[in-house]
């Protein structure tokens, strides 16, 4: 009976020694996007979100939350640098409002396909822009995508840029796009793109322009009737964090985040070429009336005196080291 006893409570014991073991604390960090979790974005972040708890043994868990459900995308930049928001997935739209460098990223017809953009950005002048995101009270862990834009009405084919004039166009807050926009004739209507399928929806804007990954997975053909593969803007995209979470993190965790980031934008750039191979086809099904075949040198020609103005502003030979990086 006594050697029952010693035996249960020596059991006893041992379960209290290993309920009193530390256990890791696991932190919780919020990430919003502005589009659907069924998205270029979605897919990114939800792998973000997976390598983050497996790379750190689930010591950090990413809650993410989608189609603007915090905020915008100035306003979840906004919240990265006040603390209350931890990590985004963001256009370069707004972003030159922060880190006004980035703006030279946004020239039209800068890129010439997906290669080049993709070349540059993982290059020395990709990893030069994103340390600029420091100073600001950001972390960027890597540069995503979003594509080249298109553009979209519900007014009239567009075939080449006289037939731009006098449309009124949702664009980004982007001071270089809507420059450019008005040298098309476009009423250039900046906006979030939380507002964007509503504006079109009551007419309050005729079109807009974005890539097709984004036309698709924000079923724009329900409120635009036209597309026209003009590819006029490459969009990056960027993988942010709160530089007060970052600087929190050890060197090993740190590393576990930039690892996570990379994988995140092999899924966002995956799934962008799969859309590119089969939105076209899915849009003229919904009932979208498609240009395919667009004279880009007119576009570009249409330009060149916003070209000189960009020359200047930015400087021509910083251009033309992103225009013919190989």
């Amino acid at each position: 009976m006594k050697r029952d006893f010693r035996w249960f409570a020596a059991c006893i014991a041992a379960c209290a020694a290993l309920f009193a073991l530390p256990v890791a604390a696991q932190t919780a960090l919020r990430m919003n996007i502005s589009v659907a979790q069924n998205s270029h974005y979605g897919v990114a972040i939800d792998t973000f979100a997976r390598e983050i708890e497996k790379r750190t043994n689930g010591r950090y868990k990413i809650q993410n939350f989608y189609s603007g459900a915090l905020g915008a995308e100035r306003e979840s930049i906004e919240a990265l640098q006040l603390g209350t928001l931890d990590l985004t997935m963001t256009s370069t739209g707004p972003v030159p409002n922060f880190v006004p460098d980035i703006a030279i990223l946004d020239i039209p017809f800068l890129f010439r396909d997906y290669a080049h953009a993709r070349t540059v950005l993982d290059g020395p002048i990709g990893r030069q822009m994103l340390d600029k995101f420091e100073a600001k009270g950001i972390h960027a862990l890597a540069w995503g995508e979003n594509g080249f834009r298109n553009m979209t009405n519900s007014k009239h084919p567009v075939n080449a840029p006289e037939d731009l004039k006098g449309l009124k166009m949702r664009t980004m807050e982007n001071p270089v796009h809507i420059q450019a926009y008005r040298a098309f004739g476009i009423i250039p209507t900046p906006m979030a793109f939380t507002e964007v399928f509503t504006a079109l929806q009551q007419g309050t804007v005729d079109g807009q322009e974005n890539p097709l990954s984004v036309i698709t997975s924000a079923k724009l053909d329900q409120v635009q009737k036209y597309l026209t593969l003009t590819g006029h803007v490459y969009s990056p995209a960027l993988i942010l964090m709160s530089k007060a979470q970052w600087d929190k993190l050890s060197p090993a965790d740190r590393q576990a985040f930039e690892d996570a980031a990379r994988e995140a934008v092999k899924a966002n750039r995956a799934r962008i070429d799969d859309d590119e191979r089969k939105a076209v086809a899915d849009l003229r099904a919904k009932g979208m009336q498609v240009v395919e075949n667009v004279d880009k040198a007119k576009f570009q020609a249409a330009l060149a005196p916003t070209f000189a103005e960009f020359g200047k502003k930015f400087g021509q030979e910083n251009i033309d080291r992103i225009r013919n990086y190989k």
